[in-house]
């Protein structure tokens, strides 16, 4: 950890839900400090609670009990219009599955945050956000009209107009081929460094983890007490090999 001041910090977080066989933990007393501009690899099984946990640093699910504060909001105690205002200054995501709307062009889906914050440029700055990532010929195409790879490309130009100091990234090349795949995690590392944004990258890919500066690894709910450099990932592969 760096002498940098803090962006997330997460207190005994724990997150417990009703099921029909009874209450399931869901994350068991995380606790996690992360510097502003530092890039952290989150791994771990499937089912270890990763999504979650970058789901509630976003302020996209509540914590059972336990404290949260990123960007200097304490969000376990705001509602929900105050939780979007959030998301909206201070968070980027990408996901998955691009998540884009299928009924808006690629520069209509990139403008949409801004145009929620009430910008009058915000179609200037979506077609500069997607010229960054190599799009700017794709500005009146639909999500169906494009690759998986340009899709992806799309929702990080979303995810990074705003210029949030937070980017939160799931999995982000877990639907791309290998080589689409690379493309997109240059292009994500270069953005974060480009905006010095703190990132926080879930992976199961320990290589990729290794281009973060730091790992945690994650299990049943818990991370793990010391987190992990960089140069300790095959550890951490041989770990996740045995699960």
């Amino acid at each position: 950890m760096n002498s940098e001041p803090i962006m997330i910090d997460l207190n005994d977080v724990h997150l417990t839900l009703p099921s029909e066989a009874g209450p399931v933990d869901i994350l068991r007393g995380v606790g996690l400090s992360v510097a502003k501009g530092e890039a952290v690899g989150l791994v771990g099984p499937s089912g270890s609670g990763k999504s979650t946990l970058m789901a509630i640093m976003a302020g996209l699910e509540r914590p059972s009990r336990g404290q949260v504060r990123v960007a200097g909001h304490e969000l376990e105690g705001m509602g929900e219009d105050d939780l979007a205002r959030f998301r909206r200054d201070h968070v980027g995501i990408v996901f998955q599955s691009f998540h884009l709307i299928p009924t808006m062009t690629a520069l209509e889906n990139v403008a949409m945050p801004l145009e929620f914050a009430g910008l009058d440029d915000a179609f200037d700055q979506a077609e500069a956000a997607l010229r960054q990532v190599g799009l700017d010929h794709r500005l009146t195409h639909y999500p169906s009209q494009l690759s998986g790879g340009e899709q992806q490309r799309v929702a990080l130009a979303r995810a990074v107009v705003g210029k949030p100091g937070l980017l939160l990234a799931d999995e982000p090349t877990g639907n791309l081929d290998g080589a689409t795949g690379a493309d997109i995690i240059e292009l994500m590392f270069s953005l974060h460094k480009a905006t010095q944004s703190t990132l926080i990258l879930i992976t199961h890919d320990p290589a990729l983890a290794q281009r973060c500066d730091r790992i945690v690894h994650m299990r049943d709910g818990r991370l793990d007490e010391t987190a992990e450099t960089a140069e300790t990932v095959d550890g951490v592969a041989a770990n996740m090999a045995a699960d």
